[in-house]
């Protein structure tokens, strides 16, 4: 089980980190831009670039089972 919360884990990160990145406008990421923008501002992009990168790091530890 840790290996598949792990993985989704990391594949939520991968897709906040490289839309962040690429600024996209998929649907999806849009709608969470949207939504963050109240509260970061201009900064909503940089946001998800931290907010990616902790979330992948998260997922690793809970794949190799340390969480």
């Amino acid at each position: 089980m840790h290996i598949l919360w792990g993985g989704l884990l990391i594949a939520a990160g991968l897709f906040m980190l490289i839309n962040s990145l690429l600024k996209s406008d998929f649907v999806v990421y849009r709608l969470l831009v949207y939504r963050a923008k109240i509260l970061w501002g201009k900064h909503v992009h940089l946001f998800f670039n931290v907010v990616g990168v902790i979330v992948i790091i998260f997922g690793i530890l809970v794949l190799i089972r340390i969480i």
